[in-house]
């Protein structure tokens, strides 16, 4: 499942400030800069942001410098400014693995990979790949768009042979199936309470906003108006005073600067959320695999698929996903168009192999393997479950990755979760044990406040589990149709790193994925305060205990450490 979080299902947090900063570059006795995190212990010496953000910083957060803006970006324009401005770098392919990209976009249709082997549109498999006249990447799902979860397709294959039988009567070879079944059928048992109950709490708050809001538009004469211009509005009747009321009550639900016009669109994308689980991911007589024609359970299967990486319905929300993922990594910078992307020198090599449901460990493992095997040094994977039927082959994929220096950046997930607890798939360990290769590095997502509420509310986090946070909320990016718009969740982190490692290995090719890894890892910054964790007020941990490294990618730091090692 895509981690992307819509925001009106994030809990609103508190907008607390707990005072810490971290100093990060001095200078080395030879002359360059090298990085030291060493937190500042008197806080007041450096200003907090304690406004809110105007249009243009939201839209360009991610690449501010948290010692010059006070808020807590990645150090991508002072990268641009002060150190490789007029470097000159190779091109890096950054393979997405996601929904889909629209390689037509405005921002992106020049940073687009095309298959050099590859003979457009003759219908011969040219470069001898397998796939047959892929230009720009491949589509592993066909035409199919949506999907079960993971847990719901268990439940549909094992029910037949589980069904009605207890622990003891189930050989000993099968235990183990027979318990993922039984927690599987609980899972989704209780998601498919919860999402009819929230479907119907949401659709009876629009039958309510809906109508008031159009009342008090008509009275105020305008669309978006100010709590403060609707507590003036004369409540000379019961009606009126109901109307104000209500919405007033909204009013605090609604983060700085957000309508009620705005509000009740994310109710909408809610209930329209919500149906879409009932109606496919937790749906058991649903069936999204079909048309795609492959056997899910046989590896050695690949001749499946085509090279349409749009999808069928480009211009639909299907590819929205892995478009805006694409853009926070590679939009053509200086454009005069949308948005900067992280990192120039990229070309997007776009796989589709995310539906809307839970991807099949099969897509992933062959989606890896393509990657590779046509040139990718990145691939990014924003997206996760927590359920896998097949796992061994999406680690024997990133083992191939390691073996042939790509490094994988994924996002951690959008629950809250301490994945130390709660393992998530894909990962690079096996019940928490050592890593299975060192090309593999998990991101958190971080929020434009800098403070208590600087790891974002629906961030998953885990010391052994997630190895660093980057920017993941109210990301300003691409969407399908030469559109923009702010999405969030681990799915905007992911990229934002994916950026950066493009970068390190465009200027610096000669270092490894495992250092470049550690690069990220190494040359974040930190902070000594304590954060809310899982949008929690009553759960908190130091920053640092949050990650394993602790830190927060900064390409400023990460381009200067990759100076230093590249010597």
């Amino acid at each position: 499942m895509k981690y992307l979080i819509k925001n009106s299902m994030i809990p609103k947090s508190n907008k607390l400030l707990i005072a810490s900063i971290t100093s990060s570059i001095i200078l080395s006795s030879c002359g360059a800069p090298t990085i030291v995190s060493t937190p500042i212990e008197n806080i007041d010496s450096i200003p907090l942001k304690n406004i809110a953000l105007t249009e243009a910083q939201l839209k360009n957060w991610n690449a501010t410098d948290l010692i010059k803006d006070t808020i807590p970006g990645m150090s991508v324009n002072r990268a641009y400014n002060e150190l490789i401005k007029n470097k000159v770098g190779q091109t890096v392919i950054v393979g997405i693995i996601d929904s889909g990209v629209d390689i037509e976009h405005e921002d992106l249709d020049d940073v687009i990979w095309t298959n050099p082997k590859e003979i457009k549109n003759n219908g011969k498999d040219d470069d001898q790949n397998g796939y047959i006249d892929d230009i720009h990447g491949w589509n592993f799902l066909g035409d199919s768009e949506n999907e079960n979860l993971e847990y719901t397709r268990i439940v549909k294959k094992l029910k037949p042979k589980y069904e009605g039988k207890n622990i003891a009567s189930v050989a000993s070879s099968d235990k183990e199936e027979y318990q993922m079944y039984i927690k599987a059928k609980a899972d989704l048992e209780k998601e498919y309470q919860q999402a009819l109950g929230s479907k119907n709490q949401y659709e009876q708050i629009l039958q309510q906003v809906k109508p008031s809001h159009k009342k008090i538009s008509e009275v105020i004469g305008k669309e978006n108006y100010s709590q403060q211009e609707l507590l003036a509005v004369k409540a000379d009747t019961p009606e009126m005073q109901q109307h104000i009321a209500l919405l007033s009550h909204m009013f605090g639900f609604l983060e700085e600067g957000d309508t009620i016009p705005e509000f009740i669109e994310n109710l909408s994308g809610g209930v329209d959320y919500f149906t879409e689980q009932l109606n496919y991911h937790i749906n058991v007589d649903f069936d999204g695999r079909t048309k795609v024609g492959d056997n899910v359970d046989d590896i050695t299967d690949t001749n499946y698929g085509n090279n349409n990486v749009m999808g069928p319905n480009p211009d639909k929300e299907g590819i929205k996903h892995g478009t805006h993922v694409s853009g926070i990594i590679a939009s053509e910078r200086n454009n005069g168009k949308g948005v900067n992307g992280i990192a120039k020198n990229v070309e997007i090599m776009a796989i589709r192999a995310v539906p809307n449901g839970d991807e099949y460990d099969k897509d992933i493992a062959l989606a890896i393997r393509y990657a590779v095997d046509n040139g990718a040094k990145v691939i990014n994977t924003s997206f996760g479950k927590y359920y896998s039927t097949h796992p061994e082959w999406v680690r024997d994929a990133i083992k191939y990755a390691g073996e042939n220096d790509v490094l994988i950046v994924n996002a951690a997930g959008n629950e809250g979760l301490d994945l130390d607890q709660k393992p998530v798939y894909p990962n690079d360990q096996i019940d928490n044990s050592s890593e299975i290769s060192t090309n593999f590095i998990t991101i958190g997502a971080l929020n434009y406040e800098y403070g208590s509420n600087l790891v974002a509310s629906f961030s998953n986090y885990g010391k052994n589990n997630v190895d660093a946070f980057a920017p993941g909320v109210k990301i300003w990016a691409t969407t399908p149709s030469n559109t923009y718009e702010y999405l969030q969740g681990t799915s905007m982190a992911a990229p934002a790193v994916s950026g950066v490692a493009a970068l390190i290995r465009s200027y610096y090719p000669k270092l490894k994925a495992s250092q470049v890894k550690q690069i990220l890892m190494d040359s974040g910054l930190s902070t000594t305060a304590t954060v809310i964790v899982g949008g929690d007020e009553t759960k908190s941990n130091k920053f640092t205990e949050l990650s394993k490294s602790g830190k927060m990618v900064n390409l400023y730091n990460a381009l200067i450490l990759a100076e230093k090692l590249s010597k």
